[in-house]
Formats: structure tokens, sequence, C-alpha cells
């Protein structure tokens, strides 16, 4: 087996943790902050009721449309054309801040596991290449500046998000692009993420050793098989061990 050189990582629920939550209390709470934001600026809006629901049918309509068609869509397109048909003036620098205010509900509930910094460190002063692909119709600005405030962002120098390259995990394609991002051949890495058709299948796809992050232990499939079964992050360096060690691809 090749030596370990980089670990790619998925990003919701593998490296922040965000667990059970409403979506539609979410947007609900992201679209109140937005609304609050732009009256504030001046901006003449229509009532939040018709401001919830329009926003709301626009991203399940287009998120209804990724996962047919496998295309990722990007949340802050939809924020610019709703608010030039709202006839709103805003600046590309106001609009980010409108991206994050949608985001910041679920940002502040979002926790870390204790200790996730500090091995990220170990990780990077032992040489392995570190980065991240997540599925993410969230502008990748605004998960940087989450990355940013967990204290993470340091550690991951090449981040893929497919509202950026607008294909979707399994797509090999994502995957390639972090490859060629990190200058590192798929069998030279590890991949960690907490879905089986995502990132187990995807990274087994690509010849790469995956790493199920399932802190239940109840996410089963006769066909999608990882090499390796976490319940926490923090057990991946003993995985790392286990293939530097030479044990291969196995549970």
């Amino acid at each position: 087996m090749a030596k370990i050189t980089a670990i790619l990582f998925d990003l919701g629920d593998t490296i922040i943790d965000f667990g059970p939550f409403s979506k539609t209390k979410m947007f609900r709470m992201g679209a109140k902050l937005s609304y609050n934001w732009l009256k504030q600026t001046g901006q003449k809006l229509p009532s939040f009721r018709s401001f919830f629901g329009r926003q709301l049918r626009m991203v399940r309509l287009h998120y209804f449309w990724s996962s047919i068609t496998g295309r990722e869509f990007n949340s802050l397109d939809l924020i610019r054309s709703a608010c030039k048909r709202m006839r709103l003036t805003l600046s590309e620098e106001q609009l980010q801040q409108l991206s994050w205010l949608w985001y910041e509900p679920l940002a502040n509930q979002a926790t870390i596991e204790a200790g996730l910094a500090g091995m990220l460190e170990g990780l990077r002063r032992k040489g392995y290449k570190l980065g991240l692909i997540s599925n993410t119709f969230v502008p990748g600005e605004v998960l940087d500046k989450h990355l940013q405030r967990e204290g993470l962002f340091e550690f991951f120098p090449a981040r893929v998000y497919s509202c950026d390259v607008f294909v979707r995990k399994p797509n090999p394609a994502i995957f390639r692009l972090a490859l060629n991002a990190l200058s590192v051949p798929p069998e030279q890495v590890v991949f960690v993420g907490d879905t089986l058709v995502a990132d187990v299948a995807g990274a087994n796809r690509m010849g790469m050793i995956s790493v199920l992050k399932d802190p239940t232990g109840k996410r089963t499939s006769r066909r999608i098989q990882p090499a390796y079964r976490i319940r926490s992050i923090l057990e991946l360096p003993a995985v790392l061990a286990k293939c530097d060690s030479g044990y291969g691809q196995s549970c």
C-alpha cells in the first residue's frame, strides 16, 4: 500500500458538527436577520411573509433541481437575483454580508469536537497535506468565515466547495479538483466523511482510503463499505497509524 501523504475531509458533520435541526426553522431565522438588516440599510421591502416565502420557494426549487441533476448552485447567485427582482441596491460587499446573515443561525448552533484543532496541528506537523471537499450551496466565502471563526481555516489550504465548481460528490470531478490542488495521487489519500454515498462511495471509486465518521454506528450498506469506521474525528490518527504500518484497506 502507498504511503499516505494527504487527508481530505468532508466539512458538515465531519469537521464541523451541525447536529439535527429544522431546515425551515433555521431558514426563517436567517430570513429574519437578513430582512431586518436590509430594512436598516434603508431598502424598500415587501412584507416579511412575502420575503420569506419567495426565498424559501426559490431555494427549494434549486435544491430539488440540484438533487436530480447532480449540478450544484450557489445561494449567493440566488440572493443577487432576488435583490435585483426586488430592485434593491446593494454593493458586492453588502451581498456578501447578506449571505452570512442567512447562514449565521446555523453557524451559531454548530460545534466542533474538543481537541480537533490540536489533532489537525499534529497531522500538519507530521507532514500530511490537508484539504476539504464539501457539498454545499452556501457560498465558499461564508464557509471560510465560519472556519476562521472556529480557528480551523489555516489547516485547510485546499478547499473545494461544490457551489464554486457546480458539481457534487460523488462526482469524480470534484475529487480530482482537490487532488490536483494538493498535487497528490488518490492512492496516497485518506478521505473522511459522514455519508456513505457521497463520501465513501465517491472516495472508493477514486481509489482513496475511505473513512466513515459514524457517531451512532448505524450507517450501514451491503453495497458501500468504508475502509475504516470511526465514531469521533479524534480517532483518525489511530487509523492513519494503521495505514502507515501497512495494515491496508480493511476495517
